[in-house]
């Protein structure tokens, strides 16, 4: 009997520690910018996040990551913050980022010269094709992790491949865009371009009105909703939330983390 004490304290008692520390996935949350955190990826997914941004730059044949040319360095690329960290957890956690969790969207912004960056992308994401969401002949296969392209997004060329790796990021004038979902998954839009609430008082009715038809229009074509350069407040992540807002953008990890997890209680 002791034997078998002796054992689950070995072999249960590491994996029930383990358990607790692992985060609770939070779908809605979106890492903006998140290289500007002092651990890129690692900050965002132990707060649970499951969407992540990342802005490249191709440079000398190397996609690099930062917002500005003056932030590059060639040790930071998108395979050492993003892509080998991804594979690596993916692996460890049985074939997903958070171990029996919900799939994790990279986003990646490209900031010079998309066709060119695309082409270099399309290579590298070979080397990560296991953990990938895939489109091959049409049809939608989904993995680990989904890559969505914002930015400088050279649509035509990523549409007219028989196999891809990645999605568009479309804009609120593609609402009534005929491409399939797996090809534009997913609507993103500065928030001060349409709307100029900003969490003071209750959001104008018509506003709010606006807001619940662009999310319904974009679920009924099966694709999800970002708006970026939203304030950081409670009030307007609240408004976001009950609207049916996919993707909470935030440069606050802990501040949304915490709204998230209460809204599940």
């Amino acid at each position: 009997m002791k034997r078998h004490v002796v054992l689950f304290l070995v072999f249960a008692i590491p994996r029930m520690i383990a358990a607790a520390e692992e985060p609770i996935p939070l779908p809605r949350a979106h890492a903006h910018n998140d290289y500007h955190h002092d651990v890129p990826l690692g900050d965002a997914l132990r707060h649970g996040f499951c969407n992540v941004e990342a802005d490249i730059f191709l440079v000398d044949g190397k996609l690099l990551v930062g917002h500005d040319r003056s932030e590059l360095k060639p040790e930071r690329t998108l395979e050492a913050l993003y892509l080998k960290p991804l594979a690596d957890r993916v692996k460890k956690n049985g074939g997903r980022v958070y171990r029996d969790g919900p799939q994790l969207t990279l986003m990646i912004d490209f900031k010079n010269d998309g066709r060119a960056t695309y082409r270099v992308l399309r290579e590298t994401l070979k080397r990560y094709a296991e953990m990938l969401t895939k489109v091959e002949a049409g049809k939608l296969q989904p993995g680990a992790v989904s890559i969505v392209i914002s930015g400088d997004r050279p649509q035509a060329d990523i549409a007219k491949q028989k196999l891809r790796y990645v999605g568009i990021d479309g804009r609120l004038s593609d609402l009534d865009s005929k491409q399939p979902a797996h090809l534009m998954p997913l609507i993103s839009d500065r928030w001060g371009k349409h709307f100029r609430w900003r969490g003071k008082g209750e959001i104008p009715a018509g506003e709010k009105q606006k807001l619940d038809r662009i999310v319904r229009k974009a679920h009924g074509s099966g694709r999800r909703v970002r708006f970026w350069a939203t304030p950081e407040d409670p009030a307007v992540w609240q408004v976001l939330h009950d609207a049916g807002v996919d993707l909470m953008n935030t440069d606050d990890l802990p501040g949304l983390q915490a709204f998230l997890l209460e809204r599940r209680k």
